[in-house]
């Protein structure tokens, strides 16, 4: 599952990314750039639509449920193993596509995959704990979540 999710989502990014130059010719760098930032905006809206519940959930907002908690914490999980991958090209010099990341992702590359992997070893807490079924054992590791995606948040991202 968590295999067909990973190449499910490589070839929307594949597909987002080659659509920029779809015309036949190869794409400029403002063109590769955009298209770039496009899929990272993406990716980071798939990553908050699959938290999405589980935030609710820790809100009391709606019912608690480990199985999707568990479900989602594994996507989670993969997604993250992504989000160093789709920032391998710098786009910092391109301003046509606005974007809130900073251009310190570039110049700390292994930090910030090292802050990629903190998310996903949280997530597979999450998953774990949900696994269990113990709502407060979920919920208490579900603000792991938001610990490691802060810790990217405050290096890498425009407030």
């Amino acid at each position: 599952m968590k295999r067909l999710l990973g190449l499910g989502i490589a070839v929307a990014i594949i597909a987002t990314s080659s659509a920029t130059w779809a015309a036949g010719a190869p794409p400029s760098p403002e063109q590769q750039a955009a298209g770039d930032i496009q899929t990272r905006q993406g990716l980071f809206k798939v990553l908050a639509a699959q938290f999405g519940p589980v935030g609710g959930m820790m809100r009391n907002q709606v019912p608690f449920d480990a199985a999707v908690v568990a479900k989602n914490a594994a996507r989670l999980e993969t997604l993250a193993g992504i989000i160093p991958e789709v920032f391998a090209n710098d786009t910092s010099k391109f301003t046509a596509t606005p974007s809130k990341a900073l251009p310190g992702i570039w110049n700390a590359q292994a930090d910030f995959k090292t802050k990629a992997d903190g998310l996903a070893t949280a997530a597979a807490a999450l998953a774990a704990a949900a696994k269990g079924g113990d709502q407060a054992a979920t919920l208490k590791a579900a603000a792991g979540i938001g610990t490691a995606c802060g810790a990217c948040h405050d290096a890498y991202r425009a407030k």
